[in-house]
């Protein structure tokens, strides 16, 4: 698990690739939307820091952060791999562009399980805002149990055996499983 990130990892309708410089204005438009960040942390709208931000990314071994991809290329959001404890993960930086597919949700969430399970994590870790609402609930349907909560944020974990279980449960949106590539 001391190597996280993958070039391309390819689902059944979408794909995630590794990101880079290059997608530095796709990821502020998205993390400087009022609407779909309103529950992350804040961005500075900065390109220059953005880019800074990425380099720095490309050389750190502990996260992977991921563009989410549709079958035509299009970049429809972004997820990030990160907060590695022992053979837990977290994962955050989850949003959808409006173009996304409907299933892009889900399958992008199978995606992130499916890897992670590969890569040896037993479980995630991770924190939804309190007025996400729809988030959490997605969450919860996927077995994440609330362990603690402060004023702003629930606190989830999801074991091995939920993801598990919820990898069979919506295997229809990830038939055929993952495809890694360029992975050493």
């Amino acid at each position: 698990m001391d190597k996280i990130k993958s070039p391309l990892i390819q689902g059944h309708k979408i794909s995630f690739a590794d990101a880079t410089v290059n997608d530095a204005k796709f990821i502020l438009s998205l993390r400087t939307d009022d609407q779909k960040s309103r529950f992350l942390s804040k961005t500075n709208a900065d390109i220059i820091a953005q880019k800074q931000w990425l380099e720095a990314y490309a050389k750190d071994s502990s996260q992977a952060y991921f563009i989410i991809n549709d079958y035509n290329g299009d970049k429809i959001g972004t997820v990030r791999l990160y907060d590695i404890q022992e053979s837990s993960f977290c994962w955050g930086s989850w949003i959808l562009a409006d173009n996304a597919p409907v299933h892009a949700s889900i399958e992008s969430a199978l995606i992130v399980y499916s890897y992670a399970l590969g890569l040896g994590f037993d479980q995630a870790h991770f924190s939804v805002r309190k007025e996400n609402v729809s988030v959490f609930r997605f969450h919860e349907r996927f077995g994440a149990i609330k362990i603690s909560e402060n004023n702003e944020d629930y606190f989830y974990t999801i074991d091995k055996d939920s993801i598990k279980k919820s990898l069979n449960k919506y295997s229809k949106y990830l038939p055929d499983g993952i495809t890694i590539y360029g992975r050493e």
